[in-house]
């Protein structure tokens, strides 16, 4: 019986394997346009673009240097790809991830890896950055489910937790075309490389 195809061919002419993903099919600008036409919260925000995972990952990392002052280039390129995976199998909310089980995080786990791996990254982020990623994630939900997605903010504070107003102050949720994000991440994504290797 034949195996069904669990490859996607990329805009790069890469074809990546869901199944075992390696780091040499992997690109940037694979990353960048996937995510940049993927919408957060199942589309279901205000505005006359759709709030995608990259514009989210742009604000992620800004959110986590705050954080973090003086944070190498390399945990911050981390935070920016921190949804990487997205880029292929797409942003599922929490609860259809639930629904799903184990085998989602099993998929994501692995292109995480490659991801990584890829750009210098170690497979497996070290606990405490992969922690201080999180929180910079929950902030940017809070921001995003108030903002944007309809949550009144005593809602919000109850999913998601009320952020710290110092890594919070001026920080607005922004919705732009496809391209523009993209363009952003790409050079945010070179900038951090670049930061790293010099």
């Amino acid at each position: 019986m034949k195996q069904p195809r669990a490859w996607q061919r990329m805009l790069s002419g890469r074809r990546l394997d869901l199944l075992d993903p390696t780091p040499m099919d992997i690109e940037v600008e694979d990353i960048a346009h996937g995510l940049a036409f993927v919408a957060r919260w199942n589309g279901q925000t205000r505005g006359e673009f759709a709030y995608s995972v990259a514009e989210h990952s742009l604000l992620v990392e800004e959110i986590f240097a705050r954080a973090n002052p003086g944070i190498a280039a390399r945990w911050r390129l981390a935070a920016l790809l921190h949804d990487a995976p997205e880029y292929v199998i797409g942003d599922m909310i929490s609860p259809v991830k639930a629904a799903i089980g184990p085998t989602y995080g099993e998929l994501d786990a692995r292109l995480m890896a490659a991801v990584h791996l890829r750009f210098g990254l170690p497979a497996a982020l070290p606990v405490p950055i992969k922690r201080e990623i999180k929180k910079a994630d929950a902030v940017s939900a809070w921001l995003e489910a108030v903002q944007i997605a309809g949550f009144s903010e005593a809602e919000a504070n109850r999913l998601f937790h009320r952020p710290d107003p110092v890594l919070a102050r001026g920080l607005t949720i922004r919705l732009r075309p496809p391209a523009e994000v993209r363009a952003d991440y790409t050079a945010r994504h070179h900038a951090l490389l670049a930061a790293i290797t010099a």
